[in-house]
């Protein structure tokens, strides 16, 4: 497993720009795939974007697609979340997520997929 730490979160308004970072220690010679998830009060965790190994593949939720951009430099052992656009629904907990990938193209898309976790950064947009 690996150990992963958000950052980035804030109060925003509607319309503007958050970057959201997850920096992972522990088991980063590995591959693995990685992805950010949210909650929102009252309502189950939902995936919002996850990345390959390879940033070769990546995945977007229908309600995030053309206005995040999940991104990752395997140098830094960091998956980066650039949110544009933000609206109120966006509001919720972001995690950030892991887990070891036998192919450097693998995505996962589930939340029981991933075994890894961050602690949660919160994301406030204001209207």
């Amino acid at each position: 497993q690996v150990q992963l730490v958000e950052s980035g979160g804030g109060l925003v308004q509607a319309g503007g720009s958050l970057r959201l970072s997850c920096a992972a220690s522990g088991r980063t010679s590995s591959r693995y795939a990685m992805g950010w998830f949210r909650q929102a009060p009252g309502k189950e965790r939902d995936i919002v974007a996850v990345i390959s190994w390879s940033a070769g593949a990546t995945y977007y939720a229908d309600s995030v697609k053309g206005r995040f951009t999940i991104s990752r430099d395997n140098a830094k052992n960091t998956v980066y979340l650039q949110m544009n656009s933000l609206k109120p629904e966006d509001t919720a907990v972001y995690y950030c997520a892991a887990e070891g990938a036998a192919f450097s193209g693998t995505l996962y898309f589930k939340e029981s997929d991933f075994g890894s976790w961050g602690q949660g950064t919160q994301v406030t947009v204001s209207s």
